[in-house]
């Protein structure tokens, strides 16, 4: 009985150290792969980065008929090996996925993490090539999918990343712009379609085929294929163009207005870890890594790091400056030495 005890307890410590072996290989595996901050982890995604830029290049080169004949047997090669490398990639994040607090669920973690926005742009990835094997598709329409591969780099650029961010909030305001810029074309393919109808009836002879010249018009390309002829289809074009100009620059101003508003959301975020750091007075070296890990996260410049933590430098001072006016003494207290 003593026996049968004494194995069972060997048996759970070996399970135990197994599991806690797994889980730092997990851990270690997702910094690797997440956290980007060790020189391993910066040259593995250097070099995703690198086959994420290779494959779109090959995809370009590949739709050159000549380039593609004398080099098919490199592009099948490369297209299997890109394909083994982001497979494992994907497959690995969501192993990995559970060291992040968000997705600490082993199995609705995970769900959770499939249906991101990275991990379907991961999935979109190398998902054409495992279609290709059941379903027939033209290879012109394979190779175009494929490019959709650089989306991958939105992980390794904040810039992508805070664009998509900022699509994302702004993604009901931007809806209704362009509700109303349709709106706007179908109505002017109607009035167009008045004036115009008789004088041209091969262009205007429906308000689908004047809804061609309708966005055109409305957003500023004007080809030229199709041109009013009357002295009131020019009238009525000329009030669409104006119309136009408006509303082809407010799907841009939304943007510009949520790029600013999320930057200014991420300077604050580093201005308070700075004020943080600086409750003592100084910044020591291990605070410093960490705002520079921070600063990396948010996608701030560098110098504008810098300057919001000049300007914590400049309010702490000015602080420390200052005195109470009935005792004479430092309003930061006991803390001016540390300063």
């Amino acid at each position: 009985m003593v026996c049968l005890e004494r194995c069972a307890h060997d048996l759970n410590l070996k399970g135990m150290n197994r599991t806690s072996r797994i889980s730092r290989f997990r851990s270690q595996l997702y910094g690797l792969l997440e956290e980007q901050e060790s020189l391993a982890s910066r040259l593995f995604n250097g070099f995703i980065m690198f086959l994420i830029l290779a494959n779109v290049l090959a995809v370009v080169l590949e739709s050159v008929r000549s380039i593609r004949l004398a080099h098919e047997a490199f592009f099948q090669g490369f297209e299997i090996f890109s394909i083994v490398v982001f497979t494992l990639e994907y497959l690995l994040r969501v192993w990995v996925c559970t060291e992040k607090p968000i997705y600490f669920r082993p199995v609705r973690g995970r769900l959770r993490y499939m249906v991101s926005f990275m991990a379907i742009v991961d999935l979109l990835a190398i998902l054409p090539f495992y279609l290709s094997m059941f379903v027939t598709l033209d290879t012109r329409f394979l190779r175009v999918l494929r490019l959709l591969r650089v989306f991958k780099l939105t992980r390794h650029f904040q810039s992508l990343e805070i664009l998509i961010q900022v699509l994302r909030m702004e993604a009901p305001v931007l809806g209704s712009s362009l509700l109303m810029l349709l709106v706007l074309a179908v109505l002017a393919a109607g009035g167009i379609y008045v004036v115009e109808h008789d004088a041209q009836p091969e262009a205007f002879g429906s308000i689908p085929a004047a809804l061609w010249w309708a966005i055109v018009t409305l957003t500023t390309v004007g080809y030229g294929d199709v041109v009013p002829q009357t002295d009131a289809g020019r009238f009525f074009a000329l009030i669409i163009t104006m119309l136009g100009v408006g509303m082809a620059a407010l799907p841009a101003g939304i943007i510009a207005g949520g790029f600013s508003r999320e930057m200014q959301k991420r300077r604050e975020i580093y201005q308070t870890r700075v004020r943080e750091a600086l409750e003592d007075g100084v910044i020591t070296s291990e605070e410093q890594e960490h705002l520079e890990q921070i600063r990396r996260q948010l996608g701030l410049d560098i110098e504008d790091a810098r300057a919001v933590t000049r300007a914590e430098f400049n309010i702490l001072s000015q602080i420390g400056q200052s005195r109470c006016p009935h005792c004479g003494k430092s309003l930061l207290g006991n803390r001016e030495d540390d300063v």
